[in-house]
């Protein structure tokens, strides 16, 4: 197996009963650099496949992590701890519950950072997989030394950014809920403005500020967003939906030019802010 790369062609491994197994770090204390904690990461490996299992835990023990390495969901499940870890990588195609679900129940429980590791044509689940929470993807074959800088990364991310506030969305009633300017009734899908002017608004810009007022705070990738309003019928690099995102701020905001309900994440995508601040 070569030194710094993990490809499918390692062959499918004979069918094992999930394992646990705990790596401690050759360093403890090890110091990634600038805007990084120096303490030892605990690092959360499932994967069905041992050999990978193995390869991830000798290599990421090797960079200063604490590393535990499960086979499967049910091993995860039965972890009396999953908050004590700072990051999971989660294999996409596990047997029996797969990596998406696991995805969502540890997001459920915990704010740790995740990492999915997806088929190079597993496109749609990525964008499930992003919009249920986890912060990055990787796609098999893949090299060990960009696993390792996008686990760093999200790291810097998770332990250096301050916790966002969580808004609960307004419970709806009959005239609907509030967003921006405006206020949208979802059973008669209408948008009126301040005056009570009922402004155009198509399927997929209704489905887009639902998913935004469902979602607080919360950044949603472009992807995730075209996921919503197109379904399955889009193409990759399609960027219509930073379009509709110009049309809906038109309507909602009070100043189009600056927004401050519907915010750009940059490189990323877009985030609701309930409050406008």
């Amino acid at each position: 197996m070569a030194a710094n790369s993990i490809s499918s062609a390692i062959g499918p491994s004979e069918p094992v009963p999930a394992t646990r197994c705990r790596f401690s770090p050759i360093e403890a204390g090890h110091q990634w650099g600038t805007g990084v904690m120096s303490d030892t990461f605990q690092l959360l490996v499932v994967d069905d496949d041992p050999d990978i299992r193995a390869t991830l835990a000798d290599y990421f023990g090797a960079n200063g992590f604490a590393v535990t390495a499960l086979g499967d969901g049910p091993a995860l499940r039965a972890e009396a701890d999953p908050d004590r870890f700072d990051i999971a990588i989660l294999d996409l195609r596990l047997p029996g519950e797969d990596g998406l679900s696991l995805c969502r129940y540890l997001r459920e429980v915990t704010d740790m950072g995740i990492l999915m590791l997806t088929g190079a044509a597993d496109s749609v689940d990525r964008v499930v997989g992003l919009e249920v929470g986890a912060d990055d993807y990787v796609a098999k074959p893949f090299d060990l030394r960009e696993l390792l800088a996008r686990v760093r990364a999200i790291l810097r991310r998770v332990k250096t950014a301050p916790a966002a506030e969580t808004v609960k969305p307004e419970p709806d009633d009959e005239s609907g809920f509030p967003f921006g300017t405006c206020r949208i009734n979802p059973n008669a899908r209408v948008l009126t403005n301040a005056e009570g002017e009922q402004l155009p608004l198509t399927s997929m810009e209704f489905d887009l500020l639902k998913a935004f007022h469902e979602r607080p705070n919360r950044v949603m990738t472009r992807d995730a967003l075209l996921e919503i309003a197109h379904g399955k019928d889009w193409e990759p690099f399609d960027r219509s939906i930073d379009v509709r995102i110009t049309r809906l701020r038109k309507k909602i905001e009070p100043v189009p030019e600056r927004p401050v309900y519907i915010k750009t994440v940059r490189g990323v995508g877009y985030r609701y802010d309930p409050k406008g601040e």
